[in-house]
């Protein structure tokens, strides 16, 4: 399997601030940009050195895929990096993310549980493998269905997704290998792991990070941040 050239032309446009205070940055991150710096100069422009540019104290927290959007946390201190890193590893962080995918699901929720790996010969696709992949669970449920129409003659579903873990593209392997005996629903515009079909279907991932709950640093209170779905 030959990956695609990864051609980086970031969008231009200004830092768009979603929440700030002494301990937190908010930031709705756009599809295309990276969000830490790649190897090389070429790929040095990202979110986290945009951030750092205007505010030098941003330190970052997690991380978004290039092609996905939405809201992206920062730490304004040392010590909100280090309480909001131990909430993300002990899961006490609530994502949700918007995603429209190939065809129509059935089944109005569910949970997806596959273990995931790197595949290690066509990096950076992860694979779901029961031997030696790490577990990864998401929650799913069905927002709208789409009927069929020009290139998307089998529909399209849009979906809200809950990843209980955070593995690397979790939920783009996960929406390929759901309902697998249909032929799974990728979702469009993923260049990795969509069929033909459905990565021709959008001009971008259709995936979008819309909410994450956090309790805040600075005295636990439980909030939460959205960037509202630009698809």
């Amino acid at each position: 399997m030959k990956l695609p050239p990864l051609i980086y032309n970031p969008p231009h446009e200004p830092l768009r601030i979603l929440y700030q205070d002494d301990c937190l940055l908010v930031l709705a991150k756009p599809s295309g940009l990276l969000s830490v710096p790649g190897r090389g100069d070429d790929l040095r422009d990202c979110l986290e050195v945009r951030a750092r540019t205007a505010f030098p104290d941003a330190l970052l927290v997690h991380r978004l895929d290039m092609e996905t959007s939405g809201v992206f946390l920062m730490a304004l201190s040392k010590d909100a990096q280090r309480n909001l890193g131990l909430q993300f590893e002990r899961r006490k962080v609530e994502k949700h993310y918007i995603a429209k995918v190939w065809g129509h699901v059935r089944g109005d929720e569910g949970q997806i549980d596959l273990p995931l790996r790197c595949d290690w010969d066509h990096r950076p696709r992860q694979m779901v493998c029961y031997e030696y992949g790490r577990n990864a669970v998401t929650d799913w449920a069905v927002l709208e269905r789409e009927p069929p129409e020009g290139v998307t003659p089998e529909g399209v579903t849009r979906m809200l997704l809950k990843p209980v873990t955070g593995r690397s593209h979790q939920l783009r392997v996960h929406m390929e290998a759901l309902d697998t005996g249909r032929g799974g629903h990728p979702i469009l515009g993923d260049v990795f792991y969509a069929h033909d079909g459905a990565e021709a279907a959008a001009a971008r991932l259709q995936l979008h990070a819309e909410a994450i709950t956090v309790h805040h640093p600075n005295g636990g209170e439980r909030v939460t941040f959205t960037d509202k779905c630009p698809f």
